[in-house]
């Protein structure tokens, strides 16, 4: 049996409070997760079983998001990749395997580009370079503003998890249903028109980290093509498409820590 060792914790970035959770071996490889739009770092609770018993897991809550802090908006893809960066600084790990979903791959896309040295590997799951539509964006920023994340939420979980999935699991996909309801509205808006703002298609061929792409074959918010393309343009790059929507890492759980697992092993070895 491996003994469970956490700690969970805040930390500032540039006098913004972070919320954080470490799991696994002090001394073994770190893998940092980025949580997507909506969420907090217990998203990723179904990876943690398999991943701390090889290495050392750190999540984070996004800015905006969860119990870190509400800055002021809007915020940039930039912004929310300097605070990753910021906090490996803070916690004094120079160098992660990093995975994101969603906005987080977006993150991930930008700190492939911008901050390669600091990574050993990305994963970039349910994502794309380009993440929907202005017009898209601007009516769900409208619908937080004028109704609260309780306007959006039937919208966002139809597109989070598959038909199957919710008859299949309909506890998982309610207790992720209640994370968005409690997600703070100004820094959902905040961060959705950071995604607006942001098209990284044109220098994805500047990612040299090994990278690996995962995508839901179900997904309709960041599809399979996304990931495909994704996956063309970055050289090198692993592709992986499950069957799954949107929240492949719930949906597909699994699967995708199996993925995962076998991506950063094959990373470890080299």
């Amino acid at each position: 049996m491996v003994r469970e060792i956490f700690e969970m914790t805040y930390t500032e970035i540039k006098g913004a409070r972070f919320h954080y959770r470490l799991d696994g071996e002090t001394n073994a490889p770190v893998v940092l997760f980025s949580n997507s739009l909506g969420t907090d770092l217990a998203m990723w609770d179904a990876q943690i079983p398999g991943l701390a018993q090889k290495f050392r897991v750190l999540r984070y809550d996004s800015r905006g998001h969860g119990l870190s802090a509400v800055t002021p908006g809007p915020y940039t893809i930039e912004g929310l990749g300097r605070d990753v960066v910021g906090l490996l600084d803070a916690l004094q790990i120079p160098t992660a395997h990093y995975c994101g979903l969603s906005v987080g791959g977006m993150i991930g896309q930008w700190l492939g580009i911008n901050a390669a040295k600091r990574f050993q590997s990305l994963t970039l799951s349910n994502t794309a370079a380009r993440i929907g539509t202005t017009d898209g964006w601007n009516a769900r920023i409208s619908a937080v503003r004028e109704g609260g994340m309780a306007a959006i939420a039937n919208g966002v979980i139809s597109r989070w998890f598959s038909e199957d999935f919710a008859k299949r699991a309909p506890e998982t996909v309610e207790a992720t249903r209640q994370m968005l309801l409690h997600s703070p509205p100004e820094g959902y808006v905040a961060t959705c028109a950071a995604i607006r703002e942001e098209d990284l298609r044109a220098a994805l061929a500047g990612v040299r980290t090994p990278t690996q792409v995962i995508s839901g074959a179900k997904d309709a918010a960041t599809t399979a093509a996304d990931g495909r393309y994704l996956a063309e343009k970055i050289p090198g790059a692993q592709y992986l498409e499950l069957n799954a929507a949107h929240l492949s890492n719930i949906e597909a759980a699994e699967s995708f820590t199996a993925a995962l697992l076998k991506f950063l092993g094959q990373q470890e070895a080299k």
